[in-house]
């Protein structure tokens, strides 16, 4: 096996780690952009509307006792 022969094997592997590493990252990053839409769908993560409530909720609470 030739030196130029190695040289391109091994620039060739680093060139395919560098592929899957970037492969890797855009897709855990659209898996979370899918977790996050679907947690928003569900209603999940962000706080209660207090716009859903009924009349006198959420009014004055009475904290002296």
């Amino acid at each position: 096996m030739s030196v130029s022969s190695l040289a391109s094997s091994l620039l060739t592997a680093q060139a395919g780690n560098t592929q899957s590493q970037i492969g890797t990252t855009v897709l855990k990053q659209d898996l979370d952009a899918e977790k996050s839409d679907v947690l928003t769908i569900l209603g999940i993560g962000s706080p209660p509307s207090p716009a859903n409530v009924g009349p006198g909720i959420g009014g004055n609470l009475d904290v002296s006792a």
